[in-house]
């Protein structure tokens, strides 16, 4: 079949979802309600949901009275008896795949449920839902005429008393549909590769010759794949290996910092960058206009959402909201519950709305992510829109980066930490830290009222990181590529005393 041909069937294929997503954008609320009552329904003879009485749920408030919040640790010993053949425990339909998630900030693995309806409802959903939308906004699209580079995570799948683990990435690639597999590089066997720096290699290889129309990865990695598709080719951009690359679609960190990076490697005008949110617990939002900041928030996958105001947050104890009762411009912790079995879930992320009418979101960042040693109160997107401000102002580039606490000692003003590896490092690093310390203050009142005559906060110390010290450090760790992220912010000193150490 012709290539052009089998482009316009996809395209229509796709496009019939708009009508589906127009109907959520109608009745937001009457959605989400109709949702709630259904994973109620389809649980209430589990072990969680008869201890929970579910059913007796009839509303919103009776689920919140019933159910309490919960963290990992909480439902971890029902996840442990699930994976060693137990069922019916915490969602009706039998679960034998669990996505291993461990971010570098805790050792210690998750294994979070990912059953049937989640891969077909969520995220196999979502994954044509970006496309779809894409499509949406950009009638001329000649996206199926070539093939989507996916760099997903760095492990295989493993079984372990017949359910299966792995990243979320691999267990979405072993279930593909074969139209999907069909318009994708690399092949299935290159994508579930263990070994991560072996994979770069293989998916080099299996790509470079072929019509790359887009790419989906995170940003952080992906950079590290482009980057080398250079080196190898000898080629000054990667439009000249793949000329009708059009569109890339990003999610997992903030893409702030690597914007400027990807407008050199990627030197096209009318090129997109389409933002999705997702993890291993669900999929949750997706950019839906082009060149837009802001992400849908997507209400038919699945998943119940409730918030927390973060001015409120007390974590499992906290007062929650449903979806009609949020506001704009409120930092809200994420409450999830899924049609995985997992209830009332404290994600760790917080939002921001943007737009009520239809409900557009800005990630914002973590619930543990920030550094509040101080009553500074300092968060991922004050520091990100501060870096982003230094950047400008000082003609450099941020590769990775990191900051923790300097603890008060001996009548000693406290301080932050850093240690920036550079994709272009600023002339003067006096400069450079005047000029981030001079953000932060006017971007974060907190921030500003401590560093008062330097009389609780200091002046924030740089570290410039070695060339490729944070891919070592995490190389160390065992998380290199897919879902591992650096992590930004931190109130102990933990991860800049190892950076130090290398």
């Amino acid at each position: 079949m012709a290539l052009p041909i089998v482009n316009s069937i996809i395209s229509w294929f796709l496009k019939k979802r708009i009508h589906q997503i127009e109907l959520f954008l109608k009745y937001p609320n009457d959605v989400q309600t109709e949702l709630l009552l259904k994973l109620t329904s389809a649980a209430k003879r589990t072990e969680f949901g008869k201890k929970h009485e579910f059913s007796s749920i009839k509303s919103y408030t009776d689920f919140t009275n019933l159910v309490p919040i919960q963290k990992y640790e909480s439902i971890e010993p029902l996840i442990e008896r699930c994976r060693r053949g137990e069922q019916n425990l915490f969602w009706a339909s039998p679960i034998k795949w669990f996505a291993k998630s461990s971010g570098t900030t805790n050792a210690k693995s998750k294994f979070i449920p990912v059953s049937d309806e989640a891969l077909e409802y969520c995220h196999m959903k979502a994954g044509k839902d970006m496309l779809c939308l894409y499509l949406h906004n950009n009638a001329e699209t000649q996206l199926f005429t070539g093939k989507g580079l996916k760099l997903g995570g760095s492990s295989a799948i493993y079984e372990d008393n017949n359910s299966y683990f792995g990243d979320l990435s691999a267990i979405i690639t072993e279930n593909l549909p074969f139209w999907a597999d069909y318009s994708s590089a690399p092949s299935q066997e290159v994508s579930l590769m263990a070994e991560w720096e072996t994979k770069m290699e293989a998916i080099i290889d299996e790509t470079i010759n072929e019509n790359i129309t887009s790419l989906v990865g995170v940003p952080s990695w992906m950079l590290v794949l482009l980057n080398r598709v250079l080196e190898r080719t000898g080629k000054n951009h990667i439009l000249e290996v793949w000329p009708n690359l059009e569109v890339y679609f990003h999610g997992g960190v903030n893409f702030n910092p690597y914007r400027e990076q990807y407008k050199k490697l990627i030197p096209k005008k009318d090129f997109q960058y389409y933002e999705t949110y997702n993890a291993s617990e669900g999929f949750f939002a997706i950019q839906d206009e082009n060149g837009s900041k802001e992400l849908l928030l997507m209400l038919d996958y699945g998943i119940f959402y409730e918030f927390i105001d973060m001015k409120n947050y007390k974590g499992e104890a906290s007062k929650t909201i449903p979806l009609s009762e949020v506001e704009k411009d409120v930092d809200y912790a994420l409450i999830i519950t899924t049609n995985s079995g997992l209830w009332r879930y404290l994600i760790g992320d917080t939002i921001r709305f943007t737009s009520l009418h239809p409900y557009r979101i800005k990630i914002t960042g973590r619930t543990k992510h920030y550094i509040n040693v101080f009553g500074e109160e300092l968060n991922i997107e004050n520091v990100e829109d501060a870096l982003k401000l230094t950047c400008e102002k000082t003609d450099a580039l941020i590769k990775e980066y990191t900051a923790g606490p300097i603890f008060m000692k001996d009548n000693k003003s406290g301080g932050h930490e850093w240690v920036i590896e550079f994709t272009k490092k600023p002339e003067n690093m006096n400069y450079f830290t005047e000029m981030l310390d001079n953000s932060l203050k006017a971007i974060n009142s907190d921030y500003e009222a401590k560093r008062y005559n330097s009389m609780t906060l200091a002046m924030p110390k740089i570290h410039v990181a070695k060339d490729g010290l944070f891919y070592d450090w995490l190389k160390k760790k065992d998380k290199l590529g897919g879902q591992h992220k650096v992590p930004r912010l931190s109130n102990s000193r933990d991860f800049v005393e190892e950076l130090l150490k290398m």
